[in-house]
């Protein structure tokens, strides 16, 4: 399986440095085009690239990792996913505090992104975990990091459970994009839950 992400900050980066070291290709992007992540692809090593949105949303699985307010441009250029994998890293905060966040009423922040993603299996993850439990290695001599999932497709998420589990997760699935959706998203039971599993 090839990997892109669509953004490529602190979790996007995080995200891909696990795909390479696992032995995965990764296409990296950012909205401010592929010259602007030449360091960032240097150092993550010859399994990285960078690309346009568009490319890296060619992959089998794509990570969507920037912030709440860019979700609609940064999905805007892939008109069609054709049954593709998205993952939804994101949270619905505008800003940097909890007094920005984005009230959607009774729709989740995935089923807010799956509009804006026609065709994606979505598959919500890693949005309950701060970056400095995503970004280093989730294997600890007590155990792996606990990695909430949620999906309404059977196979996508078990084709991303695999994935989680093989760079170093331990997945858990939370149920459907709506019931664990909510579970998951600020302010849920599983927010900010920092667990370990032991093995």
């Amino acid at each position: 399986m090839n990997f892109g992400t669509i953004g490529a900050g602190t979790i996007g980066q995080g995200i891909a440095g696990h795909l390479v070291a696992a032995g995965h290709r990764v296409v990296l992007s950012n909205r401010r085009g592929p010259d602007t992540l030449s360091e960032t692809v240097a150092r993550l090593g010859p399994l990285a690239t960078a690309g346009t949105v568009a490319e890296a949303a060619s992959a089998e699985m794509v990570f969507l990792a920037v912030g709440w307010p860019d979700i609609p441009a940064a999905l805007a250029d892939v008109p069609s996913w054709d049954g593709r994998i998205l993952v939804d890293t994101s949270n619905q905060i505008a800003g940097s505090t909890m007094e920005d966040y984005v009230d959607l009423g009774s729709e989740t922040g995935s089923e807010f992104v799956a509009r804006h993603a026609p065709g994606a299996r979505l598959v919500k993850a890693f949005n309950t975990l701060y970056a400095r439990y995503i970004v280093p290695d989730p294997r600890h001599a007590e155990g792996r990091q606990l990695l909430f999932y949620a999906g309404d497709n059977t196979d996508a998420k078990a084709d991303f459970r695999t994935v989680a589990e093989e760079i170093g997760f331990a997945p858990v699935d939370a149920g459907s994009l709506r019931d664990g959706g909510r579970l998951m998203q600020v302010g849920g039971p599983l927010s900010a839950l920092h667990a370990l599993k032991q093995d």
